[in-house]
């Protein structure tokens, strides 16, 4: 039942060419920054990733776009406060973009993890991004369909772990990663203290550790706009 691994590299050792990946955070809040390095440092190919936005600068996924793991991103904001290496893919066309309004994002990954195939929202009726999809009346009301959102795997960043992979997130970091951690095969968590079991008292714990399968401790995590402030550049 011991979930944790020693190192980054181990805990992405799993992800090879082809895979499609959630990737948890909003902005650089939550975002599982050293998990995202180690993906590039083992370099698979052909990557579809699902995240709120496609990154800035050039660290986190803007370095995974940068590197040519990503083939196609879905996501709700392509283009936030320093898009460049999203700009630069997509007007290459060497990136797909699938937009997303954001509160659907949420919910279509919320469905896959409790298992409801599809729903109705009327999110998106009548614009570009309903185009070709089940339309149904409710009510008088039109709603379009959107399918749920599963992933081969994602990778999350939570505050106190343990090794049974039950999880805690700090403040607003929590926001995309739970429900990340439900709807994908096998769910990657970098966590900044790893504890023995019965550490974290029940009712605290967020994530439970079913749905955990690997766990690595990064005790002093670099948030995503500072790197950025500083002019990081990854690798």
């Amino acid at each position: 039942m011991d979930k944790s691994v020693a190192t980054l590299a181990e805990a992405v050792a799993p992800i090879g060419d082809g895979a499609t990946v959630m990737i948890g955070g909003f902005g650089g809040s939550g975002a599982p920054i050293e998990l995202i390095h180690a993906l590039i440092d083992k370099g698979p190919k052909n990557l579809t990733v699902i995240n709120n936005n496609a990154g800035n600068g050039h660290v986190g996924i803007a370095a995974m776009i940068e590197q040519g793991l990503v083939s196609k991103i879905i996501c709700s904001f392509p283009r936030s406060s320093d898009p460049i290496a999203f700009n630069e893919a997509f007007k290459a066309g060497t990136l797909e973009l699938e937009v997303v309004p954001q509160g659907t994002l949420a919910e279509r990954i919320r469905a896959a993890g409790a298992g409801i195939p599809a729903f109705y929202t009327a999110t998106s009726f009548g614009t570009d991004l309903a185009e070709g999809k089940p339309v149904e009346t409710f009510d008088g009301k039109s709603y379009v369909q959107e399918r749920w959102l599963k992933a081969d795997f994602a990778l999350i960043k939570g505050e106190i772990g343990d090794t049974m992979g039950n999880m805690t997130y700090r403040m607003a970091a929590r926001n995309f990663n739970p429900i990340m951690a439900m709807a994908a095969d096998c769910t990657i968590a970098q966590v900044t203290r790893i504890a023995e079991p019965g550490a974290i008292p029940p009712e605290q714990v967020v994530t439970p550790g079913i749905f955990v399968d690997r766990m690595v401790e990064v005790a002093e995590p670099r948030q995503e706009e500072i790197l950025i402030r500083e002019g990081a550049v990854y690798p």
